[in-house]
């Protein structure tokens, strides 16, 4: 039995090989963390409440070993996370992909015609871009490339003002 040929590389897996963390969207922030924190030992290390014009989110970022979880609540109904919620239900709302350089990986992930609903947002040290959600299951990526540690309040805040544009 012939092997299929493959004539070219699958564009994320030439640019990455860690997923940098899993943005998980919650109805009771504070009943989540409890549960991760009591029954899998995560450690919570940054919590956030952002305001966009008319939406907004609470988040925890939390720590097992390399394992990074971002749990996320809305705190309007208009909100992202409250529509993802009411639209998918409670679940992994995005898996954000670490690449060494988010330039090329855009282009060849936009090449294999995968759609990007913001634009690269961030500076030197975090840049990152969100694709469209797929219609099938509710979860988009976010493509990364971080060259330090933690989550930046200005991107998150800039990616509010692109989605409420």
């Amino acid at each position: 039995m012939a092997v299929p040929q493959i004539i070219r590389p699958i564009a994320l897996a030439k640019h990455t090989d860690k997923i940098g963390h899993l943005a998980i969207a919650v109805r009771n922030l504070e009943s989540s963390i409890e549960w991760y924190t009591k029954v899998l030992a995560f450690a919570v290390t940054e919590r956030r409440t952002i305001d966009g014009k008319s939406t907004g989110m609470m988040s925890a970022v939390l720590q097992a070993g390399a394992l990074t979880i971002v749990l996320l609540e809305g705190t309007h109904p208009e909100s992202q996370v409250s529509q993802f919620i009411d639209r998918y239900r409670p679940g992994v709302q995005h898996v954000a992909v670490r690449v060494a350089d988010i330039a090329a990986a855009i282009h060849d992930l936009r090449a294999a015609r995968l759609e990007f609903d913001t634009p690269v947002v961030g500076g030197t040290d975090l840049k990152q871009a969100f694709s469209r959600r797929s219609e099938d299951s509710g979860l988009m990526l976010e493509i990364i490339e971080r060259n330090t540690d933690g989550f930046a309040a200005q991107n998150v805040s800039e990616l509010f003002r692109v989605h409420e544009s």
